[in-house]
């Protein structure tokens, strides 16, 4: 091959060399790099991991990129943190959107800005304890049909744009303690329900499945109730460690590079 032939070639190299640099040092500019192809694969180079959510997933994150805070301050900080250290040749990016408060219909009023624009290729999800108790406060807007059929129509949009995501689908939990504990037994029944709801949708979109409720009710055994999630909704800095192990150990079933 001539050099002349060879030099279009170096120039793309080169271009994409740059591109990859200034992605690593601003996560905000990938989407720019590649807009039309899902950036995972068999190796993982180049991910892009998003967490959506409420506040277990806001963590109290700044809105800037301001590094010391972005990606918030629990489970979502955890992971990013172990994988950014273990991998660091893998080049992956991560980014926080919860929003405290958030429930599946919040998410589908920014999910083209804070889902689709960032081009995940690992999207991870855990919604629903917002608009359970929402319904627990007489709303029936947000009975279980409500959230899967918005749920489902995330996950809908979501893959018909992006047929190579791969979702992570984390379960909503509680524990009996404040006001939950004092609405236990009807707590219990409609989370049962919405955590059918998750489990079922990970099984349609071929997504991990995280059941978060399971490894707390686990936990139990070590601690009690309000060691692991203070007021039955959030958790103590341990229960943010326990959700981070348990990502990680289901995420690495389906993603092999993350050992």
């Amino acid at each position: 091959m001539s050099d002349n032939q060879l030099s279009p070639r170096r120039d793309f190299l080169k271009q994409m060399a740059t591109l990859g640099a200034a992605a690593s040092l601003a996560p905000g500019l990938m989407s720019a790099v590649d807009p039309d192809s899902n950036k995972a694969g068999v190796g993982g180079e180049g991910s892009t991991f998003l967490f959506q959510g409420d506040s277990i997933t806001d963590g109290n994150r700044t809105r800037n990129n301001d590094w010391n805070h972005v990606m918030g301050h629990g489970y979502q900080y955890i992971i990013a943190s172990k994988l950014w250290y273990d991998f660091p040749k893998k080049g992956f990016h991560f980014f926080n959107r919860g929003i405290s408060g958030n429930k599946v219909t919040d998410l589908a009023a920014r999910w083209q800005k804070d889902t689709l624009d960032l081009k995940p290729d690992v999207l991870s999800i855990l919604i629903g304890i917002n608009d359970l108790s929402a319904f627990m406060n007489g709303n029936k807007n947000f009975g279980a049909a409500q959230y899967e059929d918005g749920y489902r129509a995330l996950l809908k949009q979501t893959k018909e744009q992006f047929p190579n995501i791969q979702f992570v689908l984390c379960e909503p939990f509680i524990l009996p303690v404040g006001k939950v504990k004092e609405k236990w037994e009807e707590y219990s029944n409609e989370l049962e329900k919405r955590r059918e709801i998750v489990k079922q949708l990970s099984v349609e979109y071929n997504a991990v499945f995280v059941a978060f409720q399971d490894v707390f009710n686990k936990a139990l055994s070590k601690a009690p109730a309000e060691y692991w999630i203070w007021d039955g909704i959030h958790p103590m800095p341990a229960g943010h460690e326990l959700m981070a192990r348990e990502w990680i150990q289901q995420v690495r079933k389906k993603l092999k590079f993350v050992k």
